[in-house]
């Protein structure tokens, strides 16, 4: 594939608990084109969050391969942002500082700071350059993880559940300011998530994993234009296919959009 960024080829991870072997991910076998928004779904305890830390050099496989531009993943890298679930700042920091963190040691102060400044008004934090991590709503701390997770111009960025401790509007509002930013440059971006919608909304295809140990159960192409109407008829036929995979119940999934 000409515009394959990233791999997953066959990889297999096995972590040794009190003398015992447990499988966590089983033969996953994927690539990511140069671009794509890929959403990743699955029951907890599949291994989405081990398969993320993988690609982001923080696990290695126990076989298969995971490569970026066909060279092996061996390590964390500024190639490959990382967004977790809690914003992880440091609570002593400024918001400056902790957007700053971890910045090329070779650039100038002035080219730092300029950078700084370029990303706090991309994710939209002009006029809280200042303030502590206390200071500072769920959904602005997750925004200053978000520029702290792009400052570097990765060529991929990974998100692991970063809006599942967000109340539901700011999850929505975060969303669309997730779109708007990958808008901006369209970075590879992968993204770890439980809920269906999410998936579906932000997506260019959905990775469904079965229960552990995580298989590739399906791809769903999500072929939708932006922005997306989660109550169209298309958005519902595709929530459908996403839970089918998960219920073998026809009659709840055929009626899924009464229980959500």
């Amino acid at each position: 594939m000409i515009d394959e960024i990233l791999k997953i080829d066959h990889v297999e991870k096995v972590f040794h608990i009190k003398n015992k072997d447990v499988a966590a991910l089983h033969d996953i076998d994927f690539s990511i084109r140069k671009g794509e928004f890929v959403s990743i779904v699955g029951a907890s305890g599949c291994g989405k969050s081990t398969l993320l830390r993988m690609i982001a050099g923080l696990e290695k496989p126990s076989s298969g391969n995971v490569t970026l531009h066909g060279k092996t993943i061996e390590k964390p890298s500024v190639n490959v942002g990382m967004v977790f679930q809690e914003s992880r700042l440091f609570p002593w920091w400024s918001v400056s500082k902790n957007i700053g963190y971890g910045l090329h040691q070779k650039l100038s102060v002035n080219e730092k700071s300029d950078l700084i400044a370029k990303h706090i008004e991309l994710v939209g934090l002009s006029g809280f350059e200042q303030a502590l991590p206390k200071q500072l709503s769920g959904g602005m701390q997750q925004r200053a993880a978000i520029a702290r997770g792009l400052i570097n111009n990765p060529e991929v960025l990974l998100m692991d559940e970063p809006f599942g401790a967000l109340d539901a509007i700011t999850r929505i509002t975060m969303q669309n300011e997730t779109l708007r930013i990958w808008q901006a440059d369209r970075k590879t971006v992968v993204l770890v998530t439980h809920d269906i919608d999410e998936a579906i909304y932000l997506g260019d295809k959905i990775i469904v994993l079965s229960s552990r140990p995580g298989t590739v159960k399906r791809v769903i192409n999500v072929d939708l234009p932006r922005p997306r109407d989660r109550s169209s008829p298309d958005f519902i036929r595709i929530r459908r296919e996403v839970y089918r995979e998960f219920f073998e119940e026809a009659s709840f999934v055929d009626n899924i959009e009464y229980y959500l």
